[in-house]
């Protein structure tokens, strides 16, 4: 069976392990966290692939950043990493094929082909965590756009008031349906700073009136992104992930995208494919499994 060494690259943390073409990690998982500077970055993947390159048939990185079509380089900076991480030249770090895609489109691939939307032709995922990642599935193939940056939350939102967002614009889906957009939601309701995520979902447990209705407003600001989506993308499902993901209520969230939609029904879900589905995904993307 062919196997892949995937490497999952973000701004705080390097993960990497050896993924099957069943999308089974079949080795320990190994953490670094991400250097500073990026000739420490580059000695992180050299150590890494020395280590396991004659074990695996294919080097596969799941990363932050949109990739190119080509699947062999970064589109440009990434915000969350240093400034020269976007001119790896991919290639050059392996003498076996080594395949580049981005971390949120892994983990869409890998609900689409163990996951939450296996035997689904049309789905959407959202990765709910400190930001909002998406990666889109049309007719079993993973949709990237002209250019490879397709699926990137940054459309706007009707809703005051307006936020400045990571990417540099304002008023972006990510900037409220985040971690960090719940926060804000917070800090604007309660009319204080000293309020945490961890207050909310805690104060929600305890049916605490005024969190129920912070936690009400993010969840709407989710909906609202669902419904542009499935309005857009018609899908058979629409899949969340990450670490904001487990508090949400899907069935809320089905009921109401699907009274609101004018496309056909869909239905909100979470995800299945584990912690590490940016890592799976990118080893199956690069071993060519097909969903």
């Amino acid at each position: 069976m062919k196997k892949a060494l995937t490497i999952d690259v973000g701004g705080t943390k390097i993960y990497s392990a050896i993924v099957n073409s069943e999308g089974k990690i079949v080795s320990e998982i190994e953490k670094h966290s991400t250097p500073k500077t990026y000739d420490k970055i580059l000695e992180v993947f050299k150590e890494l692939i020395n280590k396991h390159e004659d074990e695996v048939d294919v080097i596969a990185f799941s990363t932050c950043g949109a990739v190119n079509n080509t699947n062999d380089g970064i589109l440009g900076s990434t915000g969350n990493i240093c400034k020269e991480y976007p001119s790896t030249d991919f290639k050059s770090l392996s003498r076996k094929k080594v395949f580049v895609e981005n971390d949120a489109n892994c983990a869409a691939w890998a609900e689409h082909v163990i996951g939450a939307s296996k035997g689904y032709k049309y789905s959407v995922m959202l990765t709910l965590g400190t930001g909002v990642g998406g990666g889109i599935i049309l007719d079993n193939k993973l949709y990237k756009g002209k250019s490879g940056a397709a699926g990137e939350m940054h459309f706007k939102m009707t809703r005051t008031p307006q936020r400045d967002c990571t990417c540099g614009s304002w008023g972006c889906f990510e900037a409220y349906a985040s971690g960090t957009g719940l926060k804000l939601t917070a800090e604007e309701i309660a009319e204080t700073k000293e309020i945490t995520t961890y207050d909310v979902i805690d104060g929600v447990k305890a049916k605490d009136v005024l969190m129920t209705k912070i936690f009400n407003t993010w969840q709407d600001d989710i909906l609202n992104g669902i419904i542009g989506l499935a309005n857009i993308f018609d899908p058979d499902v629409v899949v969340l992930s990450g670490s904001m993901a487990e508090f949400v209520d899907t069935g809320y969230l089905t009921e109401e995208t699907n009274r609101q939609i004018v496309t056909q029904p869909t239905k909100v879900v979470k995800a299945q494919a584990g912690n590490y589905s940016g890592m799976i995904g990118a080893g199956l993307l690069a071993l060519g499994v097909e969903g």
